[in-house]
């Protein structure tokens, strides 16, 4: 995306328009947590309906985010030439087949066919949702764009519940699935028929690549990129396999399993209000390593200890709560030219990371058991803290 298209907004929404437009967003980003968040309750009742190993069950979730991370790098040079009208469209567009075509099959490739489909629609609301917010305010952007991120939260709260409820009245996890159509066919319409007004022009500036590859693939932007893609992993991890792991590790039923997903999502949202408090006092980089040893800490305390530790596992969003947008800050006041660009690529390290993070989670289940599979969420953190402590040394030296 085009750092002119990030710093000048170039819509002409006012009034009721831009209000109808703002709950259009709000709306992408409930539909992009609800979706996304899907797999995690339903995974267990997938693989056992069709017999199907942990890789396998991770490899469609490689799909998914496979998707996500092509869509990424796609639909912000799309968004300018077309507007995020019709990516958002798009979006609603791919989430519908792609959730229909989960829903109705059976093997493994058509499932991991339609993951894909399903992650190209959930990137696209991330690049087209987040657009369209800085879009419409040049004034409280931070504010709004905070508000969205609240939305997914809620999106991320609500489907453990929602499932849990479902599967425990016997209904099968592809109804489940295809009851969330519902959301993805509503947000196609909204963008199909929504009013949105754009200025002559829009979104048509250049993009110095040049620049952007000398100031985004520096030694230190490798260790934010690295970062953020252990991050992104460890916690789509979690939320991909800790219904599993209480399940099969700490014996607990899909209720109350479920309910751990849920409590991992309200962490995270209780973190990030705790945290929207104390981030700048105590400086990005060292609340970041904070955050990461805390994780190391509760993770290992949930995995290993007994089974009334568990708590500690969904605790942990607390800290993790505060390590995509801290990120997101540091390097944008890191680079205030193109900005926009080398979030882009800071974005999609972050889809590279939800790939791999889950994939990675589902082979070591099969090779070394759920328990000691779900802990490789603690090296991801491990790793985070040292690219952290990279950059703080980076940072320390750069001064001097």
């Amino acid at each position: 995306m085009t750092n002119e298209a990030i710093t000048a907004p170039a819509h002409l929404a006012t009034g009721r328009t831009r209000q109808i437009l703002t709950a259009g967003a709000f709306f992408t980003f409930f539909v992009f947590g609800f979706v996304d968040n899907l797999k995690g309750p339903t995974l267990p009742a997938l693989l056992r309906d069709l017999d199907f190993s942990y890789s396998r069950g991770g490899t469609m979730l490689l799909g998914a985010y496979f998707g996500f991370l092509v869509a990424t790098l796609v639909t912000g040079v799309l968004a300018d030439r077309l507007g995020n009208k019709r990516i958002l469209f798009a979006a609603g567009v791919l989430l519908t087949v792609g959730i229909g075509l989960f829903s109705r099959s059976s093997t493994f490739g058509t499932l991991t066919l339609a993951m894909s489909i399903t992650g190209l629609g959930l990137g696209a609301i991330e690049v087209g949702g987040n657009s369209l917010i800085v879009e419409l305010y040049s004034t409280r952007r931070a504010r709004f764009l905070n508000l969205l991120a609240v939305f997914h939260g809620i999106g991320s709260l609500v489907v453990p519940l929602y499932a849990a409820q479902l599967l425990l009245r016997d209904f099968s996890w592809r109804q489940v699935y295809s009851f969330a159509l519902v959301l993805t066919v509503a947000l196609a319409l909204f963008f199909l028929f929504v009013r949105y007004p754009r200025a002559a022009g829009a979104g048509t500036g250049g993009l110095n690549l040049t620049a952007v590859r000398a100031a985004g693939f520096t030694p230190r932007m490798l260790w934010y990129y690295l970062l953020i893609v252990v991050y992104v992993g460890a916690e789509l991890g979690i939320a991909a396999w800790i219904v599993e792991f209480m399940q099969q590790v700490k014996g607990m039923a899909v209720g109350p399993s479920s309910l751990y997903l849920s409590l991992f999502f309200a962490a995270i949202m209780v973190g990030r209000l705790v945290g929207s408090v104390l981030v700048d006092r105590v400086g990005h980089l060292r609340i970041m390593l904070l955050a990461a040893v805390g994780s190391v800490l509760f993770l290992a305390v949930g995995i290993y200890g007994p089974p009334v530790l568990a708590v500690f596992v969904p605790l942990t969003g607390i800290f993790f709560s505060i390590v995509f947008p801290t990120t997101t800050a540091a390097v944008s006041e890191e680079h205030p030219v193109n900005t926009g660009a080398i979030l882009g690529i800071l974005f999609a390290a972050g889809g590279l990371g939800g790939a791999l993070g889950p994939w990675l989670i589902g082979v070591a289940n099969d090779l070394v058991g759920v328990q000691n599979g779900f802990a490789l969420s603690i090296l991801y953190c491990v790793i985070m803290a040292v690219a952290l402590l990279a950059l703080r040394r980076d940072g320390e030296s750069a001064t001097r």
